[in-house]
């Protein structure tokens, strides 16, 4: 069976995308959709499909992306 990773990231059009801690911002004049662009394509250099996305506001959205997982998880602890 195929295992997956998600990232989720939080993308502002306006000029700011957020994912696990990580921020990208738009550059000063940069048009809104090469902005976006830029940022999926370097996901997409990662390994990362965009899933989804879900809509907040006009200008706001929860991407979701979603990738094979390239390592076996790790065990878990057993529970004390």
């Amino acid at each position: 069976m195929d295992q997956w990773e998600f990232r989720v990231a939080y993308v502002d059009t306006r000029g700011r995308i957020s994912a696990d801690g990580v921020e990208f911002i738009r550059q000063s004049g940069e048009h809104r959709t090469t902005f976006v662009t830029k940022y999926l394509s370097a996901m997409g250099k990662e390994g990362w499909a965009l899933q989804g996305i879900h809509l907040l506001r006009p200008d706001t959205a929860y991407y979701v992306l979603q990738r094979p997982l390239t390592a076996a998880p790790a065990a878990e602890a057993p529970a004390t």
